[in-house]
């Protein structure tokens, strides 16, 4: 071939492979293209959708944007695009305006914008949560719900939960209260003020389902005129979303029925539970039923939307979405370290952040990023010599052990690795394994097996071995237990629960060699938690709250650090005093200088040799005795967080807590002195003591530092923790792992006859087209609520945003008051204007705040956002004397009036009680089952009241703990003996427990430990139950921080089943004397359980006497 013809072949070729590449390339442009077209155009996960009262078109929410679309459905047109997230749209009555809840502000408030697009209008600033129900008849003004204030003579439980209705004009301004309860939807009746809405009486989860109890939501009537709230519904199961239909005398709603699916239902106003079943949607909830004025119904179902005729069949609306809202994944910090290990020399530190493995030095900032998964890692552990990395992973749907190791042999370690080599330590057998540890010497590693089984596997012949039973371990979290080596790899300490003792457990040690022999330390009853070894293996050290002040629940009693000696030997030389210890220390030197003398065959080498030969030896494990050989190392209970004991066990450095955070504290053993040794105000912490033992790794609230044993000079440890962040990826992870938890966690095997396995199929072809917090929270709330239990559902910390947040000043407005500046009803008691030198008292009026007048219609809270703590000038007038002063005060948090309302609650409640009972009965209000509850309780009945004849138990909106044992213990007293002196009675006995008779009031709203407390007081029949029902949710929960922090999800891991074997949970409690309070008597200040209970408890009294005085 000539020289030509190679060249015009060789042209033809990279012609052709030219014309390939562009045909590849259109290919490839025309697919993804297609996709993302065919992504958009079929929108899952649509919420909050709402059809307009012409019927024409539907508004909804879409990956945090506000949509419209043709009822007969086509492509969407995207009305807000705002970084925020928008939701909860409602039609103006003309169909021209949207009014909807944003986050703009940090808070949910409420804004305009018309159909037509444009930019929104804010007409809400209060920073509480404000969601819009509903426009007016008239379109002039926007009903919306908010927890902002409620009027002075109402007497409701104040919680953050329990909102009002508001309304307020189109424009802004101030809004006007219309009603003092939870509303939760708005359908107006002819009159154009009276309206359907269903309730809310209690704290569960908004998407929980299939529930049957007290706590379900019902649908109401409010008349406007009577001021009277009606409930319709008196089905078992829950109700929502009523909405008139035309002719004002029909309904539909959604209903579960007792227990089933929502669905829609239609019945007459007058006869609601006669209902006609409207739609038969399997498996999953019909959510969001709005009705058109024609009386075209409009809902959502498993993220689409569907109209629907009275007489016709479910229409889906074919919904097109076109934009540009694809997640990429983003380069940042986006977490602080957690988990950390160091090599033995401390040369190298393991990190976790954000769920990622790196790795640092203490000189340097110079950071590795080892692993580079959106799944999460954790419990990082160095090989003895620094070159080996294991961690946990759960890249392969479970937890899993990894190990990574630098590539390249020529370079030094992790951190300035090039390469790194990754690789499963086990096959991908399903098998659960965690918390990995490297033996001393390197050879073998240690791990949790399926959450609560300890083995080790030899890293040469693969070989493993089972160290416990798994018996002593029920809890099945990721950490079920401590565990640590001995430094001679003979041995383990750990902590076990045993003797049916949950969640109390002990230390104990057991054999590395695999015969599974559990040696209990401890065996005291306590809780006792971070072992480690000491003193070259012959002590362990550990924290327990034996000595501490006790808590009255299950968790929270101060702390102490002790020490338990494997032998004699150790035991005794470590209670030598400071003389003592310094002449052993002195005569044990010149005892080796003499021995090194009369030794002159052996170099400095071989010495080094013998001293290695010297660390190397057995531990001795004297088991006779063992648990005789403990002693407290702390002289004071704290909150304690981290131990380590110097390796010649003269000092202890302990992270403990007395006042804000955590500190470091030293402990000289010998002289029994302590002090801090570093001031950190840190959160919960953690300790690690290097090789050498002069320096200190502590982390603390995310940030390490070293601390110097000597002197306590710290240096701060740079990292750089930057990653690349792949959201969507990461929300899958998040979402499999749920699933993982809840298929190892939830107490109840069965998933609660739930389908999970098909539920998880089902829900993820949502993941796609979340693009945000909000719409996942949601999503995970929507799967869990199919569990049909308590405790369960996702909630989200933190929407990462800044704004408004409002002040309060301590004063309770007249709601209706409707002249110029605010009207003030009453002075809370410690608020910022109960003061000597304030002359603020009800009836007087503010006219200005720092200077800006207040008029008739003015929104006057943006002058009192951000002002939390900062000096205020507030100009008061009092019509009565017609004086007009300044006073400076600081306003409180939302959080902190609360706190003072609630106190408020109490002092009324207490008055009741005296007033009602001619002063013969005393009332205490458990808040909440934990110890500062109990204190408050126990202070009040066996002091205060110790003269009165009987107690009335309030525990009506307790959220739980666990207090049910310690009440019953309180109120269950008998007297047996009296205390006299010179025939003076001064006590009698039971001395610290109550013995007269006693009355409980519960609500719907009481929930987990506040179920399981008025069961045992009727259980062991202490008194009687007056009020509400309790929902059956009597259960332990864990709230798990997800791998995005501002994420959590619940779950129930622990049930309590009763001598007829039914569990709590689900069981809901009754009353022996049921009384329900209203929003009109508690508007006006009248409480009908506190009441009955009084009245039921004077009958009792009359007939009650013990012997004696």
């Amino acid at each position: 071939m000539t020289t030509d013809n190679r060249q015009r072949t060789t042209d033809s070729v990279q012609k052709i492979s030219k014309l390939m590449r562009s045909l590849l390339f259109f290919l490839f442009i025309f697919t993804q293209g297609s996709q993302l077209i065919a992504h958009n155009s079929q929108p899952l996960w649509m919420r909050y959708n709402v059809i307009s009262p012409q019927g024409d078109k539907i508004a909804f929410g879409y990956k945090g944007d506000i949509y419209v679309v043709d009822a007969n459905g086509g492509l969407a047109r995207q009305l807000t695009t705002s970084d925020a997230y928008d939701s909860n749209p409602v039609w103006s009555n003309d169909g021209k305006y949207l009014a909807f809840a944003t986050d703009r502000n940090a808070n949910f408030d409420v804004y305009i914008v018309s159909v037509d697009g444009g930019v929104a209008k804010r007409v809400t600033t209060n920073s509480a949560s404000e969601i819009p129900l509903a426009f007016s008849p008239d379109d002039s003004m926007v009903y919306y719900s908010a927890n902002i204030q409620k009027d002075a003579d109402n007497v409701q439980f104040p919680t953050g939960w329990m909102r009002e209705l508001y309304k307020v004009s189109v424009d802004g301004g101030r809004p006007q209260q219309v009603v003092a309860t939870n509303v939760c939807s708005i359908s107006f009746d002819d009159d154009g003020e009276s309206f359907l809405y269903y309730d809310q009486k209690g704290g569960e989860d908004d998407w929980r389902k299939h529930q049957i109890s007290s706590v379900a939501r019902d649908i109401v009537y409010y008349d406007a005129k009577a001021k009277t709230h009606t409930i319709l519904t008196t089905n078992i199961g829950e109700d929502r979303d009523p909405r008139f239909l035309p002719n004002k005398e029909d309904v539909v709603f959604l209903s579960e029925g007792e227990g089933g699916n929502f669905n829609v239902y239609k019945a007459n106003v007058n006869d609601i539970n006669n209902a006609q079943q409207i739609t038969d949607f399997p498996t999953y909830p019909v959510r969001f039923l709005s009705v058109s004025n024609d009386g075209l119904l409009c809902y959502g179902y498993q993220g689409e939307i569907y109209t629907q005729t009275l007489d016709g069949e479910p229409e889906k609306v074919e919904i097109q979405i076109i934009n540009d809202q694809e997640e990429t994944p983003e380069l940042g910090k986006f977490g602080r370290a957690t988990d950390i290990t160091i090599t033995p020399d401390g040369d190298l530190i393991a990190f976790v952040a954000r769920g990622e493995v790196f790795v640092t030095s203490e000189e340097y900032q110079t950071t590795k990023q080892i692993t580079h998964t959106p799944e999460a890692e954790a419990y990082p552990t160095f090989s003895p010599d620094g070159k080996t990395l294991v961690y946990v992973s759960e890249r392969d749907g479970y937890f899993a052990l990894y190990k990574a190791e630098v590539a390249r042999e020529e370079e030094i370690n992790f951190t300035y690795a090039t390469l790194i080599n990754e690789e499963p330590l086990f096959e991908d057998d399903g098998i659960e394994r965690g918390v990995p540890k490297f033996s001393p010497d390197g050879k073998e590693l240690a791990f949790i097996e399926n959450r609560n089984i300890l083995k080790v596997i030899n890293l040469d012949t693969k070989k493993v071995r089972q160290i416990t039973d798994g018996t002593q371990h029920y809890r099945n979290d990721d950490y079920c237990f401590d565990y640590e080596w001995s430094p001679d790899g003979k041995w383990f300490a750990l902590t076990l629960i045993t003797n049916m003792r949950d969640p109390y457990s002990d230390v104990g040690i057991v054999s590395s060699n695999g015969d599974m022999k559990i040696y209990n330390i401890t065996n005291d009853g306590y809780i006792t938690s971070y072992v480690k070894w000491a003193l070259d293996g012959n002590a362990v050290t550990f924290i327990s709250n034996r000595y501490g002040m006790r808590s009255h629940a299950s968790w929270g009693s101060q702390d102490d650090a002790f020490i338990a000696f494997m032998n004699q030997e150790a035991y005794d030389k470590f209670r030598l005093s400071k003389e003592e210890y310094d002449l052993l220390k002195k005569e044990e030197k010149m005892a080796k200088d003499l021995a090194e003398k009369s030794d002159d065959k052996k170099d400095k080498k071989d010495k080094k040799g013998d001293k290695k030969d010297e660390e190397k030896k057995d531990i001795v494990v004297e088991l006779d005795g063992l648990e005789d050989r403990i002693m407290r190392l702390t002289p004071m209970s704290s909150r304690l967080s981290g131990v380590s004991l110097s390796k010649d066990g003269d000092k202890l450095f302990f992270l403990s807590a007395f006042e804000k955070g955590y500190d470091l504290w030293e402990l000289d053993v010998r002289e029994r002195s302590t002090k801090i040794l570093k001031k950190l105000d840190g959160g919960g912490a953690d300790i690690k003591l290097n090789k050498k033992g002069d320096k200190l790794f502590v982390l603390s609230g995310g940030n390490l530092q070293t601390i110097e044993t000597k002197g306590g000079k710290s240096t701060p440890i740079k990292y750089d923790a930057t990653m690349w962040l792949d959201r969507a990826a990461e929300r899958e992870y998040m979402y499999n792992h749920i699933f993982l938890q809840e298929n190892k966690r939830l107490f109840l095997r069965n998933s609660n006859g739930a389908d999970f396995a098909q539920i998880k199929k089902d829900f993820y072809p949502f993941l796609k087209h979340i693009n945000n917090n909000y719409d996942f929270v949601e999503l995970m709330s929507e799967i869990l609520g199919e569990l049909n239990v308590s405790h369960s559902g996702a909630g989200m910390r933190s929407n990462g945003r800044s704004g408004d947040v409002t002040a309060y000043l301590g004063l309770l407005f007249d709601v209706n008051y409707d002249g110029d500046g605010l009207l003030i009803d009453e002075v809370l008691d410690k608020g910022p204007f109960d003061k000597n030198h304030s002359k603020v008292e009800a009836g007087n009026i503010i006219e200005k705040i720092d200077g800006i007048e207040i008029t008739k219609d003015m929104d006057y809270y943006p002058l009192l956002n951000k002002k939390v703590g900062k000096q205020v000038l507030v100009s008061i007038y009092n019509p009565d004397t017609k004086k007009r002063w300044e006073e400076i005060v600081k306003p409180i948090s939302k959080g902190t009036q609360n706190e003072l309302l609630y106190q408020r609650w109490i002092k009324h409640n207490e008055e009741v009680v005296d007033s009602l009972s001619n002063g013969t009965l005393g009332y205490v209000h458990i808040r909440s089952m934990g110890d500062a509850s109990y204190r408050d309780v126990y202070a009040d009945i066996l002091g205060k009241y110790n003269r009165r004849k009987g107690i009335v138990i309030d525990t009506r909106f307790n959220g739980g703990g666990r207090l049910h044992e310690d009440i019953e213990i309180l109120f269950s007293g008998e007297k047996y003996l009296e205390q006299v002196i010179r025939d003076s009675v001064a006590c009698v006995m039971p001395s610290r427990r109550y013995i007269k008779p006693s009355i409980m009031i519960m609500c719907e709203a009481n929930y987990s430990n506040a179920h399981g407390t008025p069961w045992v007081y009727k259980h062991k029949k202490m008194g009687k139950l007056v009020g509400m029902p309790v929902p059956g949710t009597m259960s332990s929960v864990t709230w798990e921080t997800l791998q995005d922090t501002d994420l959590y999800f619940g779950l129930p891991v622990v049930g309590y089943r009763t001598q007829e074997g039914y569990y709590l949970e689900n069981s809901q409690l009754e009353p022996d004397i049921k009384v329900r309070n209203t929003p009109e008597k508690l508007a006006v200040g009248i409480d009908e359980q506190l009441e009955a209970a009084v009245k039921e408890l004077m009958k009792d009294v009359e007939n009650y006497g013990y012997w004696g005085k």
